[in-house]
């Protein structure tokens, strides 16, 4: 009789609890390694299951990455619900979403492994570029009124970009040490012009 503990190939117990663990898997993996790095038998032995399930969930291992990088659409819908309001306070309230859904531990992870997977994968670049305009941009946009929304939401976006990855990717010095009050107050005016100043 085999001990209660010993963990068998196949099915885990609860689909969802599955994908979400192949998910998370395959994140770390991608994000370390990138594309070609990573491997759906170590993505596979990660999750505690075996790659048959990998490709009974997802399919094809571009399909895996595909998800992987997939941002959460709660995640730009959250942006967008915070520069709608008193558009003279667009800007911190931007910021502030912006930061918390980076040290929130239910999204950390999921931006991090996005982020770092588009900084050492050419295909995730791509892939990410694409979702940024598809999601993050056709969000915000509606919300900034006028032809230059568009235009607006794409170099906010380029600047909070910018904050993450010299803050939570890369750790860059003071960037890094910065509570969160002190950098929405300093980053806040630039994002504001950014949504309701002058572009020229």
């Amino acid at each position: 009789m085999e001990p209660e503990n010993r963990r068998t190939a196949g099915r885990r117990a609860g689909d969802s609890g599955t994908r979400a663990a192949i998910l998370d898997a395959a994140r770390e993996q991608f994000a370390a390694k990138g594309y070609d790095g990573a491997s759906l038998r170590v993505i596979a032995a990660s999750a505690g299951v075996d790659t048959g399930l990998i490709r009974h969930f997802y399919g094809s291992k571009d399909d895996l990455f595909d998800a992987a990088l997939e941002i959460p659409q709660e995640f730009t819908q959250q942006l967008a619900r915070a520069i709608t309001g008193d558009p003279e306070h667009a800007g911190a309230r931007l910021v502030e979403t912006y930061l918390s859904l980076w040290e929130n531990p239910a999204s950390s992870g999921a931006l991090l492994a996005i982020v770092r997977s588009a900084i050492v994968s050419d295909r995730a670049a791509d892939r990410f570029q694409a979702m940024l305009t598809a999601r993050f941009l056709a969000d915000l946009a509606p919300y900034l009124g006028g032809g230059d929304g568009p235009a607006r939401a794409a170099i906010a976006g380029a600047h909070l970009l910018g904050i993450a990855i010299a803050r939570y990717v890369v750790r860059i010095g003071p960037m890094a040490e910065f509570d969160r009050a002190t950098l929405i107050a300093w980053c806040a005016p630039t994002i504001q012009r950014y949504l309701t100043g002058p572009l020229d």
